[in-house]
């Protein structure tokens, strides 16, 4: 095979050959729809992680929960990975996901394209007062979030306190371009999967008291 021809397939694009199955898919690719404000505008739903890969190219993800299970059946004991991602852009974009399967990249993958159907929108500024500068680096206000027995508890802190939480909710928050914040959490159950939803349901409360055609008049996606 000639050099060019390898690096002619390096450089397709695959989701140029993507066919959209659903309304909104159609309208992202034919480029009538551009942003993620639009979509929830409109009260679309995402059901397809290609719509997330067209608007956000530059999306990051990692696992925060690895777990292996085991089933008891007729035929012995089956054994399958649920795994726990969360993708985000650091600019106001975050989602989470699970995904299991019996062999652990088909079961990442599941998990990556559920947490980019469930993606929401959060705000980030800077609301201590002992900070009170123009930079995006901590929430806005105190929010709570909740997942289960979980409850999260995310306050503003000034620059340099750097994030005060357990490990799950260090990797939510960077993920999510937040560097500096103060939390607590209570719970019984505290399993990974759920401590991370509670982080993420916590940061997209910071929106979901204003309504949508406010949010451009406060800068809701600038840096």
């Amino acid at each position: 095979m000639s050099r060019k021809r390898r690096q002619s397939r390096s450089d397709h694009d695959p989701l140029q050959d993507w066919e959209p199955k659903t309304n909104l898919g159609m309208l992202v690719k034919e480029g009538h729809i551009n942003s993620i404000e639009e979509i929830i505008e409109n009260n679309y739903t995402i059901r397809e992680s290609e719509i997330v890969d067209i608007l956000f190219p530059d999306l990051r993800q990692e696992a925060v929960d690895v777990t292996l299970v085991q089933r008891q059946s007729d035929s012995g004991q089956q054994r399958s990975f649920r795994i726990t991602v969360v993708v985000g852009n650091g600019e106001g974009i975050i989602g989470l996901g699970m995904g299991k399967a019996p062999e652990f990249v088909p079961a990442i993958r599941a998990a990556e394209t559920r947490a980019k159907m469930n993606i929401t929108v959060f705000r980030r500024g800077c609301g201590s007062w002992e900070c009170r500068c123009d930079d995006p680096h901590s929430v806005p206000f105190e929010v709570v979030g909740r997942s289960g027995s979980v409850t999260v508890t995310l306050k503003p802190a000034p620059k340099g306190t750097g994030l005060v939480t357990a490990d799950v909710g260090k990797t939510v928050l960077r993920i999510a371009g937040i560097h500096d914040v103060w939390s607590t959490t209570k719970g019984r159950s505290r399993t990974s999967s759920n401590f991370a939803k509670a982080f993420v349901d916590a940061l997209s409360k910071t929106y979901r008291m204003l309504p949508p055609k406010e949010w451009a008049s406060i800068g809701a996606f600038e840096e």
